[in-house]
This record gives structure tokens, C-alpha cells and sequence, in this order.
């Protein structure tokens, strides 16, 4: 199934839809920090820069199977490469940072074994998902993911940050 070449083929709806997925396209690369030209040669010129930079821009539709591609590429959900919709939007409710924050090593995490790791990266992954930040490398947690964090790790709310620490998951611990 060829791309097609929104700014001469498409509605006024199709075209700034086709911007705001390359918008979507753009800011996974990025989080993964990747140029458009590490992308082609990681793909093994699967993606060519161009094309992807034409993607990126909204002057070309990207196909579907294409789009899947790329998310397995990306190594993220198809779905969040698209765009979100305002309904989406009203589902997460505010971000709210505080003090209370903690930075989790997600590399680190990815060579610790058992079964709290295992917990800990089910869970991690899911609000990576919600907030959509696939960096790969850190996640920033707030203080209310440090209760189900606590559970998983048996320990207190008040004690699961330096347990994290102890693990050696807790950055700038």
C-alpha cells in the first residue's frame, strides 16, 4: 500500500491530522534519541530519512503496516504513535509534580532477575504507557506510584524510596 502525498491529495481535516501524527512520529524519535538518519541506518534503510522526515512534517501519509513497522521499530504501542484526542486528554487529568518525585534507573532494572523485578518493570511499563515517555533509561515516579511500588517491594510508603535506593534503582539517591 503506497504513502500518499497529503498536501496535494488531502482534506483540510486529512492534512492537519497527518501533521499531528508526524507531531506524534517526531516526539517518540526524539524520546528515544535518534536523528532521522540513525533511524535509517538502524532500520537497515527500512525508513529512509527523507521519508520519515516527509512523515514527520505531515506531507506524506504513512500506511498502516508501515506505521506498525515502525512502532515495532520503536519498540512502542501502535497507538502511541497516533495522536491522542481531546477525549484522551480529559481521561489523564493533571500532572502533578511534586517534591516527592523519584528517579527510577530503568536500565539498571532491565538486568536485575526475580520477582519484584518483574513486578517493578510490569508496573513501570504501564505508566511509561500512560504518560507516554519511552526514553528507555529513567522514569520519573511520583508519590503516589510509590504506594504500589511499596506493595510490590513489601516494604512501607514511607520506607519504598530507599529500598529503591538499596536496589540501586533510585537515581540521585
Amino acid at each position: 500500500m503506497p504513502d500518499i502525498d497529503l498536501t496535494s491529495a488531502g482534506s483540510q481535516d486529512d492534512v492537519a491530522y497527518g501533521k499531528r501524527v508526524g507531531e506524534r512520529l517526531r516526539a517518540i524519535r526524539r524520546q528515544k534519541r535518534m536523528s532521522l538518519q540513525d533511524v535509517e541506518a538502524e532500520s537497515t534503510h527500512e525508513f529512509k530519512a527523507s521519508v520519515l522526515g516527509a512523515y514527520e512534517r505531515g506531507e506524506r501519509a504513512i500506511s498502516v503496516p508501515r506505521l506498525h513497522r515502525l512502532a515495532k521499530f520503536y519498540n512502542v504501542p501502535v497507538s502511541q504513535l497516533l495522536p491522542r484526542t481531546d477525549e484522551d486528554a480529559d481521561l489523564e487529568g493533571v500532572d502533578n509534580r511534586d517534591d516527592a518525585n523519584v528517579t527510577i534507573d530503568l536500565t539498571r532494572l532491565e538486568s536485575m532477575e526475580g520477582a519484584d523485578a518483574a513486578m517493578l518493570t510490569r508496573y513501570l511499563s504501564m505508566i511509561q504507557m500512560q504518560r507516554q515517555d519511552f526514553n528507555g533509561r529513567m522514569l520519573t515516579i511520583r508519590r503516589d506510584d510509590l504506594r504500589a511500588i511499596a506493595c510490590i517491594l513489601d516494604t512501607s510508603v514511607d520506607s519504598a524510596s530507599s529500598r529503591l535506593a538499596d536496589l540501586g534503582l533510585r537515581l540521585g539517591a
